[in-house]
């Protein structure tokens, strides 16, 4: 073995904690298959560390994370932890300081997995959702909030450089699929922001005349999922959108709990981020009923990230000749709790 990751494990809170062993077992057995080693260090931060300390992360705990190849993250929040603080002082810290503009979530069909609509069509797509700013920046004020006149306001911010680079990356990413891009707008009723949005993703896609682009607004996209989600194969859309459609994408597969996603720095100026789309699930935490698929689906596309794709496709093929046995984690309606269908798993590895 000569290639060596350093790992930056955040496991955070709730069923973090529980899918994040797991998720290290299978990565290391992948990395033994595949012929390379993984260094973890493991980190506390999230809300647990923040009523221990009164801060999500350390004054160094950027620079501490950057010292790494990649970062894997389990869930951040607790219910008795202020539920506005995770993303701003944790998630977005990270996602912003390190430049992963790139939300990437896959929507696929699972093996034997029981789905909420009862439809017989196969779908295969990714949700690219860009991360650093949009809707998310957090810009904006209350005034006077208790007053007979108060308000609240926030402030969408979409620059041209950030409108570019998400537009590249998911033109590039259709050109090793399908060679079909979804954008996801309102530009409508945002006749500014998204209007803009529009225009420059438009310049961009001049420059891929092999992939077919096309736009659809937000309302019917939602309607498409449900109705005919065979027709998407990249969608490209902004950070509050692709937030809401991924976790309508982890409804049809049958459970958020199957939904991998990674933040990812395509330049690898800094370390991409791994995780879950499910949160931190506080009302089954302790249980060990967690369903881990989505965890070990993250591991996979870090992976893919690190240049690794036969141990990913490894993993990936796992899960689905273990589901294919009629392995079902508990969450999508089988018997087999968190570690008993890790331990199917790794057989199939």
């Amino acid at each position: 073995m000569n290639r060596k990751y350093n790992i930056a494990v955040v496991p955070g809170d709730g069923i973090g904690k529980e899918i994040m062993p797991p998720a290290l077992e299978i990565l290391q057995l992948a990395g033994q298959k595949s012929g390379f080693e993984t260094e973890i260090k493991e980190y506390p931060y999230g809300a647990g560390y923040y009523k221990q300390t009164g801060t999500f992360l350390p004054d160094n705990g950027l620079e501490q994370l950057k010292k790494h190849d990649a970062i894997l993250f389990g869930a951040v929040g607790l219910p008795d932890v202020d539920d506005t603080l995770p993303a701003k002082d944790y998630t977005f810290k990270v996602r912003t300081n390190f430049q992963q503009y790139v939300n990437y979530r896959p929507v696929r069909i699972w093996p034997k997995v029981k789905r909420p609509l009862a439809m017989e069509k196969e779908f295969d797509f990714v949700v690219v959702r860009e991360n650093t700013e949009g809707e998310f920046v957090q810009t904006g004020n209350q005034i006077m909030p208790d007053s007979e006149n108060g308000m609240g306001i926030d402030t969408s911010v979409f620059t041209r450089k950030g409108t570019e680079r998400i537009a590249h990356y998911a033109f590039r990413l259709a050109r090793t699929r399908r060679k079909h891009v979804t954008t996801v707008t309102k530009s409508n009723t945002l006749i500014n922001s998204l209007s803009f949005w529009d225009r420059v993703i438009g310049e961009v896609a001049a420059n891929y005349p092999d992939v077919e682009h096309k736009y659809m607004y937000i309302d019917a996209t939602s309607a498409n999922f449900i109705l005919k989600p065979e027709i998407f194969d990249v969608i490209l859309t902004t950070n509050m959108m692709g937030d809401i459609l991924s976790d309508m994408g982890g409804a049809l597969m049958g459970s958020l709990g199957l939904g991998g996603s990674g933040n990812i720095n395509p330049e690898k100026d800094y370390p991409s981020m791994f995780e879950p789309i499910h949160g931190s699930a506080p009302d089954i935490a302790g249980k060990g009923l967690a369903n881990p698929i989505g965890m070990f689906w993250s591991v996979a596309i870090m992976l893919e990230h690190l240049k690794e794709q036969e141990a990913a496709q490894k993993i990936v093929t796992a899960i689905n000749n273990t589901l294919d046995a009629n392995i079902i984690p508990v969450d999508v309606g089988g018997s087999y709790k968190t570690l008993e269908f890790t331990k199917e798993v790794t057989k199939q590895l």
